[in-house]
C-alpha cells in the first residue's frame, strides 16, 4: 500500500501554485494577484478530499489547466481565476450565485458556460446535440469558455494513463473528434498537434511509439540537412541587418502517421519529414514586404514548386494566421517546406486567438478573421433544427476546411469553405436565392451549380421562380449553411409528402376494418419493415411502397406480437441487459465491467481477429458488436455513443478460425499466384475463402479473404508472403465482406 505525505504533498500544491503566479506575473495589474490567490484557496478548499484517478490531489489539475491557459493559450487574470474555479459548481458544494458574488459576473459567466459544457458526451444523441450547441453559443459569448476547455481536455490528455482502458478509447476519440478540430479553427496549432498525438499513442500505442523512435533515430542526420540547407540562407540574411532566428521542426507524430496511411507508405517514404520556419523581427508596416524579401533569398538558393505557394500574408485564414509558405528543392534532391513570418504572426500561429486580440489594433484582417467565422457559428447554430449528428458532423466538416475567397459582382469580398461550389455562393447570399438558384457566371462565363470556386473569382448568381432544391445538392454543396437550408427544405417537402401518405394509409385500414390505433400503426411500420411511421407514410406518399392488399397484415396482427428491444439509454441499463445475455462456455470473448462471456457478433466493417485491440458495442438489434479500436468508424461511436461502449477482450482458449483480408502488391511473373496459395494453402495450412488478382503493364495487385487464428496467426503469414519473390508489399485491409 502506497502512504501518502501530506505534508509533501501541501508543499507541492504551493510550489505549483508559485509557477502559476511567476508566468502571470507580467501582466497582471493591481489587485490582480489578491483574486488569483482567492481563486486558488476557494479551490483548494472545495477539492481537498478529492483525488485523481492517479491518487495526485484534485488540486493539481485546475493548477495545471491555469498553466496551460497562461504559458500556451496567452490568457489573462480573469482566465486564470476561472480555470482555477472550472469543476467547482460542477463538483462540489459551491454554486454559481457563490462565484458571481465572490469573483464578479465575468467570472460567473464562464464558469456557468463550462458547467453546461461539462457533460456534452455523456448522454444519447439528443441530448449531446443540445450541450454541444450550449458550448458554442458560450463560444460566440466569449471565446474564453472554449478555450479553457480545451486546456482542460489537454491536461486529460496529458494525464490519461491513470484511466481505465475504455475511458482512455472514449477520451481519446471524442478529442480527435471534435477538440483538435476546434484547436485549429481557433489557430491554435501547437495544442492541435499534441491533442492528435496523443490520440494516437493512446489509440495505436505501437505505431505511436515506432514514429517517435524513427524520428530519434534520424535526429542527426536532420540536423546536419537542416544546418547544411540554412547556411547560405543564414549568411544572406546576416547581410540584411535584420534580426531573424530559423528553426527546424519535424512535422508532427500524427500528421506523418496520416501521411503513410493515406498513401499506404512506410515512414521512410514521407518526403517533407520536417519544416524549416524563418521568423523575422519586422515593424508591422514592414511585415509583408520583409517577408517577400526573405522569399527572394530563399528561392534564389533552391528552387521552389510552383504549386506549393501558400500566400496566407496578403489574404489571412479565418482564425487569424498570416504566413509565406514554399516547398523548395534542397541540393540533396530533397523537398523541404519553408515557412517565413514575423514575429507577430508566429505567435498568432502558436497560441491563436489571444493572441489574434491582443494585436487587434494593428491589423486589418480581424474583419475576416475569426469574428466572421464565430458570427456564422452563431448563425448556423440558431438555425439549425437537425439531428445531433448531422449536427456534429456539419459543423466539423467546417472546422478543419481551409478557405476559398470569392467576389459578389460589387466586389466584396465572401469567405466560403475550401470545395465550395457555385450553389454555396447562392446559400451564403440568401437562402431564398440558394433555393431558386438555377446556374451562376463566375468571371463572366456561364457555369452549372457544381462549379467549385476558386479564389478571386466573381459570381453572379441566376435564379427562377420555378426551380426547387433537390436531394442531389447535397451532394456538391461544402458549406454548413447550404446544407442545412437544403435540408430544412427537403424536410417541409417530405412533410407535405408525408401528410398525404397517412392519408392513403388511414384510408386503406378503414377499408380493411383496422381501427388505425398508434399500436397498429407501429405494428403496421414493423411488417413493412421501415425505421419509422415517418419513412412508411413519406414511402407510400411517394409511390415507392404499395399496401393496397392488407389481408395478410390483418391476419399477423391477431397473432401474438414481440415487441422489438428497445436500445438501453444508460450505462446501467447496458449492464442489466448485459447481464440477461450469458452466452456459450466455449467463446472466445469476455465482455463488460465484470469479464463476463456474453453473446456478441463480430463487425464486418473491420473483421476483429484474437489479438486484436477491441471494444463492445451496443446495437439497436444485433446484440453486442465487436468492433477493432482502429476500425474506420471507431472514432465516431466512442465519441458519440460512449455511453454504449463496454469492455471486451479476449481469452487464450482454443483456437477457432477468423476472417481476415490482405492486400498484396508486387511485379507480376509466370507461377506467383500458385507460389503465394502454396505459401497459404501448403505452408501455413490456412483455408482461403477468396483471391482476386488484377494485373497492369507487369505490377500485380491482389485481395485474398483467408481464415486465421489470431493476430500472430497472421503476422506470420504476412511475413512469409513478403518473402515470395515479386512480393513488394502485404498489408491487411478492413472488409465488408
Amino acid at each position: 500500500m502506497v502512504t501518502i505525505d501530506l505534508e509533501e504533498e501541501k508543499k507541492e500544491i504551493i510550489r505549483r501554485y508559485r509557477k502559476l503566479l511567476r508566468r502571470a506575473k507580467p501582466f497582471l495589474k493591481d489587485g490582480d494577484a489578491k483574486i488569483i490567490k482567492k481563486a486558488f484557496y476557494t479551490s483548494l478548499e472545495a477539492h481537498k478530499d478529492m483525488r485523481r484517478k492517479s491518487g495526485e490531489p484534485y488540486i493539481y489539475h485546475p493548477i495545471s489547466v491555469a498553466q496551460i491557459c497562461v504559458e500556451e493559450i496567452g490568457l489573462g487574470t480573469t482566465s486564470i481565476v476561472a480555470a482555477l474555479l472550472h469543476d467547482v459548481v460542477e463538483d462540489t458544494e459551491l454554486e454559481i450565485e457563490d462565484i458571481n458574488r465572490d469573483f464578479g459576473p465575468k467570472v460567473a459567466k464562464i464558469i456557468d458556460g463550462l458547467t453546461k459544457i461539462a457533460g456534452v458526451f455523456d448522454y444519447g444523441t439528443s441530448q449531446q446535440a443540445e450541450n454541444f450547441r450550449k458550448m458554442l453559443l458560450t463560444l460566440s459569448e466569449d471565446v474564453r469558455v472554449i478555450l479553457i476547455k480545451l486546456a482542460d481536455r489537454l491536461h486529460n490528455m496529458r494525464t490519461l494513463e491513470s484511466m481505465p482502458r475504455n475511458k482512455q478509447l472514449k477520451i481519446a476519440s471524442e478529442t480527435i473528434y471534435l477538440y483538435a478540430p476546434l484547436a485549429h479553427r481557433l489557430g491554435l496549432y501547437a495544442i492541435k498537434s499534441e491533442l492528435e498525438d496523443l490520440y494516437l499513442k493512446y489509440t495505436e500505442e505501437a505505431t505511436y511509439y515506432s514514429i517517435v523512435n524513427k524520428i530519434n533515430a534520424t535526429k542527426a542526420s536532420r540536423d546536419k540537412f537542416i544546418k547544411n540547407f540554412i547556411n547560405p540562407i543564414n549568411n544572406e540574411l546576416g547581410k540584411m541587418n535584420m534580426e531573424y532566428v530559423i528553426k527546424g521542426r519535424p512535422k508532427s507524430i500524427y500528421s506523418i502517421y496520416n501521411k503513410m496511411k493515406k498513401q499506404n507508405i512506410p515512414f521512410e517514404e514521407v518526403y517533407d519529414l520536417f519544416a524549416i520556419r524563418i521568423i523575422l523581427n519586422a515593424p508591422i508596416e514592414q511585415e509583408k514586404a520583409a517577408c517577400w524579401q526573405v522569399y527572394s533569398i530563399v528561392t534564389d538558393y533552391y528552387q521552389p514548386n510552383p504549386d506549393r505557394l501558400r500566400d496566407w500574408i496578403s489574404t489571412p485564414k479565418a482564425n487569424g494566421y498570416e504566413s509565406l509558405h514554399t516547398t523548395v528543392m534542397s541540393a540533396t534532391g530533397q523537398w523541404v517546406e519553408v515557412q517565413i513570418r514575423t514575429l507577430r504572426m508566429d505567435e498568432i500561429a502558436e497560441k491563436g486567438y489571444a493572441a489574434h486580440w491582443k494585436y487587434k489594433e494593428h491589423t486589418n484582417s480581424a474583419e475576416y478573421g475569426l469574428e466572421m467565422w464565430i458570427a456564422k457559428v452563431r448563425d448556423m447554430i440558431e438555425q439549425n433544427d437537425s439531428s445531433a449528428i448531422e449536427f456534429v458532423d456539419d459543423f466539423r466538416s467546417n472546422l478543419f476546411h481551409e478557405e476559398v475567397f470569392v467576389f459578389t459582382p460589387k466586389g466584396d469580398l465572401r469567405i466560403l469553405p475550401h470545395g465550395s461550389t457555385a450553389l454555396d455562393f447562392a446559400f451564403d447570399i440568401h437562402s431564398e436565392i440558394g433555393a431558386k438558384c438555377l446556374g451562376a457566371k463566375v468571371n463572366q462565363k456561364l457555369v452549372p451549380l457544381n462549379y467549385v470556386l476558386k479564389n478571386g473569382d466573381q459570381i453572379e448568381i441566376l435564379t427562377s421562380s420555378k426551380q426547387k432544391p433537390s436531394e442531389d445538392w447535397l451532394r456538391f454543396v461544402a458549406s454548413s449553411k447550404a446544407k442545412s437550408r437544403i435540408k430544412d427544405f427537403l424536410k417541409e417537402e417530405k412533410k407535405n409528402v408525408a401528410v398525404h401518405g397517412k392519408e392513403i394509409v388511414l384510408k386503406k385500414l378503414k377499408q380493411a376494418r383496422i381501427e388505425p390505433k398508434e399500436e397498429v400503426l407501429n405494428s403496421l411500420r414493423i411488417y413493412y419493415n421501415q425505421k419509422s411511421q415517418f419513412d412508411l407514410f413519406y414511402k407510400v406518399g411517394k409511390n415507392y411502397l404499395d399496401i393496397k392488399d392488407l389481408k395478410k397484415f390483418k391476419e399477423a396482427l391477431d397473432r401474438p406480437q414481440i415487441k422489438p428491444e428497445e436500445v438501453p439509454t444508460d450505462a446501467k441499463a447496458i449492464e442489466q441487459q448485459l447481464a440477461k445475455l450469458k452466452a456459450k462456455e466455449h467463446d472466445m470473448l469476455l465482455i463488460g465491467e465484470d469479464m463476463d462471456v456474453i453473446e456478441y457478433k463480430l463487425a464486418k466493417c473491420c473483421n476483429p481477429i484474437p489479438g486484436d485491440e477491441v471494444f463492445g458495442f451496443v446495437t439497436i438489434n444485433e446484440g453486442i458488436k465487436i468492433h477493432r479500436t482502429t476500425c474506420p468508424n471507431a472514432v465516431e461511436l466512442l465519441s458519440n455513443y460512449g455511453y454504449r461502449v463496454v469492455k471486451a477482450k479476449w481469452t487464450s482458449q482454443k483456437e477457432i478460425a477468423f476472417l481476415a483480408g490482405l492486400k498484396i502488391i508486387g511485379t507480376d511473373r509466370v507461377g506467383l499466384i500458385n507460389d503465394i496459395s502454396t505459401v497459404i494453402s501448403s505452408e501455413l495450412k490456412v483455408n482461403m475463402r477468396s483471391i482476386s488478382i488484377d494485373t497492369d503493364s507487369g505490377i500485380f495487385e491482389g485481395t485474398i479473404m483467408l481464415y486465421v487464428n489470431d493476430t500472430r496467426h497472421l503476422d506470420l503469414l504476412i511475413e512469409k508472403l513478403e518473402k515470395v519473390t515479386g512480393v513488394v508489399k502485404v498489408s491487411r485491409f478492413d472488409s465488408n465482406s
